[in-house]
């Protein structure tokens, strides 16, 4: 792989460099949680609005809506409770939340601890890749996939939606990106894709003509097709473990404390913690299964 020496600079100075990945995770993990809030109401709209034009509803009570995408950046950030724009300095990730005491600065209504939390996770994720890879292209590539995966993951909790807004650009990055060999192969790449939506399309079709009953959603093929995209089609065998392991563990979970016989949980945040796994400790997993 090719060295720069921005990058080789960095690698003597690695202190400087996981701080500055932890202090740009934060900043990220905040915009997130505008993605993760904003983006699938701006969705539900847009097919709101479909629908009533596919009604042929009259014009006046067509209503125009902007596309899910804008709806990230406008309008500016402001508390959900009393719609009072936030000032600059109740954006600071973290420590805003800390400084207000958990609460809104105008209504005093509770601010969500999910808050801070997506932006420390987001930020412990970043410095763990930055720590494993180490300062290269790589790294500042693979930073983009697990920040998607933070937001597709706590977006698919709340919603049990993987917007192809998010899920179809990874993919077609994953593609990009290996066609200069940064994680895997351009080959390795190109079937994972392939073999990361087929397998899980075909166990939804398998599992709906057993059971009648659709066992998960296109959102989550087109994620594993993400995925096989930007790690190759080696990591979908150990992913798909994980995955399904982590699964079964929360849903026994689920049942017992709920009491519910069957529990209706999102499957994107598995693979997503599958990949993230895969990513860190994928080596030392194929080792243990290799006879």
């Amino acid at each position: 792989m090719t060295s720069y020496p921005f990058f080789d600079l960095l690698q003597q100075h690695s202190q400087f460099w996981l701080v500055s990945v932890a202090l740009f995770s934060l900043l990220v993990g905040s915009f997130l949680n505008v993605v993760i809030g904003r983006m699938p109401n701006a969705m539900h709209q847009e097919w709101q609005q479909e629908c009533r034009v596919l009604l042929k509803l009259t014009e006046n009570d067509q209503q125009s809506s902007s596309p899910a995408l804008a709806s990230i950046v406008w309008p500016a950030s402001h508390c959900p409770s009393c719609d009072v724009p936030l000032k600059a300095w109740h954006n600071i990730p973290v420590i805003s939340y800390l400084l207000l005491g958990g609460k809104c600065a105008f209504c005093n209504n509770k601010i969500s601890p999910r808050y801070p939390l997506v932006e420390l996770l987001t930020s412990a994720l970043g410095v763990l890749v930055a720590w494993v890879l180490g300062p290269s292209l790589a790294t500042a590539m693979t930073l983009i996939l697990v920040y998607m995966l933070v937001a597709l993951t706590f977006i698919d909790l709340d919603h049990k939606l993987l917007p192809d807004q998010i899920t179809l650009p990874l993919m077609w990055l994953g593609l990009v990106i290996n066609a200069f060999g940064c994680l895997t192969t351009l080959a390795d790449a190109f079937w994972g894709a392939v073999a990361g939506y087929v397998s899980l399309w075909l166990v939804y079709w398998c599992f709906r003509l057993a059971t009648g009953k659709q066992g998960m959603g296109y959102g989550d093929f087109k994620l594993l097709a993400a995925l096989g995209a930007w790690l190759g089609w080696q990591a979908l065998p150990i992913i798909v473990l994980v995955s399904a392991v982590a699964g079964i563990v929360v849903g026994l979970v689920l049942r017992i404390r709920t009491g519910q016989t069957d529990p209706q949980m999102p499957f994107g945040p598995f693979l997503s913690v599958g990949g993230l796994v895969y990513l860190f400790w994928g080596a030392q997993l194929w080792h243990i299964f290799q006879p």
